[in-house]
């Protein structure tokens, strides 16, 4: 595995009866299990690899609420609070430090969209800066780019990856919930469509509610229950450096050609914004309709396509299986795909040109992970009409590491029947199949 998480232990025995099990620990479902098990609600979560395994221990690691698509601002304002409060509430350090977002562009025209965004974002409660070309040039020290301006964000910030979803998922296990790792959920036990408990490779747990918070692997895991969710899953490369200079009074930052977060042991983890691979598999294909409004968008001209084992394994491929069999969800404990080489170059290459200082920088890792992304990039958060008692936290698009806190309770409340703390119509489960039109999506 090319990514380093930290590890938990399970609990000792699989239980036979909870209120709830949530399947998958990643971030949004270690966040569920905690606001489930706070509650006072019994819980189990499960999850098939290890926590934080896939793709929420190989985010780039951004807590933000900035130039988020105005859907999601409700869900990211909370969260940013919750960031700000898990600390001392779980008692361990998640790695989250509100250090500040800052963007900066070069083009006049994309910095007139932040603009617009900003009027409409400071009418639901949202406060950041916008920057003059001045004042740009002057949080941007040593860049050798001329900016037109930019955003700052001084109450954003930035997490660890292999920190944070375990010292939530320990949170939960502090207060009672059971964990199992290694331990895949090969599908539901419904009774008069309604989920009566898991099935998974050890026994079967009976529960009145389940979440499904599998990330990419969702969409596969709904098929054989007869639910349709299109949902791409999309490769991202990122790298981490060797130790380097602090030259930016920015946790976060998004400049020419590259994203950079300062990491606590002094290096810097570094992405190419929108880049990454779609494998072409079945999945894609039959969803293929779903995202025409996406390949319209600027995000489809950042993106490669290939075929890959994947078509025949893996969370696009197709196919049916048996409860009491091996799952696909067992063949693959943990996907961890190969970086793309030239992703992780021309991410150097980017930050080296914009600050000199970078010259000779390091390489300390590299690795990629699947994005979850659902066609207009707004989460799926519901309850699928098909099946009652099932709640589905998914299709996160890369923005459900900063999310998770709130995705996690509002998760939550879905599973137990409580009022949602934010409008959910735009997270609906069945959005994308009920005829409804699908909206260009927003690529901020």
């Amino acid at each position: 595995m090319r990514i380093v998480v930290n590890r938990l232990k399970d609990s000792p025995d699989l239980v036979e009866k909870v209120d709830v099990v949530v399947i998958g620990a990643g971030i949004v479902g270690s966040s569920t299990a905690y606001e489930l098990a706070r509650k006072g609600l019994s819980v189990a979560l499960i999850e098939k690899g290890i926590v934080a395994g896939e793709q929420s221990g190989r985010n780039w690691g951004w807590v933000r609420a900035q130039n988020r698509d105005l859907h999601e601002l409700p869900l990211a304002m909370y969260s940013m609070r919750r960031w700000g409060e898990l600390d001392e509430e779980i008692g361990a350090d998640l790695g989250f430090r509100r250090s500040g977002c800052l963007y900066v562009t070069r083009d006049p025209a994309e910095l007139a969209r932040w603009e617009a965004w900003n009027a409409k974002a400071r009418a639901m409660g949202f406060r950041n800066e916008s920057l003059t070309q001045a004042q740009a040039q002057e949080r941007m020290k040593g860049s050798t780019t001329r900016w037109a301006g930019g955003l700052w964000s001084p109450t954003d910030g930035r997490a660890e990856p292999g920190m944070a979803a375990p010292a939530i998922a320990a949170g939960a296990q502090a207060l009672g919930a059971f964990l199992y790792q290694n331990c895949a959920v090969r599908g539901l036990d419904i009774a008069n469509g309604e989920v009566q408990g898991v099935w998974t490779e050890r026994g079967l747990i009976r529960c009145d509610a389940a979440v499904l918070a599998g990330g990419a692997w969702s969409s596969r895991f709904l098929r054989r229950h007869g639910i349709d969710l299109p949902v791409a899953n999309i490769e991202g490369t990122a790298l981490r450096t060797t130790p380097a200079p602090e030259v930016v009074e920015a946790g976060c930052v998004t400049g020419a050609g590259y994203a950079l977060r300062r990491r606590l042991d002094g290096g810097y983890t570094i992405s190419v914004p929108g880049h990454g691979v779609v494998n072409l598999a079945p999945q894609g294909i039959r969803y293929a309709a779903k995202f025409r409004e996406m390949m319209k968008a600027k995000i489809a001209k950042k993106l490669k396509y290939k075929l890959s084992s994947r078509f025949f394994n893996g969370p696009d491929a197709w196919g049916s299986w048996d409860f009491d069999k091996i799952s696909p969800f067992e063949k693959i404990r943990i996907m961890d795909p190969a970086p793309q080489q030239d992703l992780v170059d021309e991410a150097i290459r980017a930050l080296v040109a914009d600050f000199p200082i970078f010259k000779g920088i390091g390489v300390a890792g590299a690795w990629a992970g699947l994005i979850d992304t659902s066609p207009d990039l707004v989460p799926v958060v519901g309850n699928p009409s098909e099946i009652r008692g099932l709640t589905v936290a998914t299709g996160f698009s890369g923005h459900g590491f900063a999310l998770g806190p709130g995705a996690g309770r509002l998760a939550s409340e879905l599973a137990t029947n409580d009022t949602p703390f934010v409008e959910i119509d735009a997270y609906r489960v069945n959005r994308f199949t009920d005829g409804s039109a699908i909206k260009r999506p927003d690529m901020m």
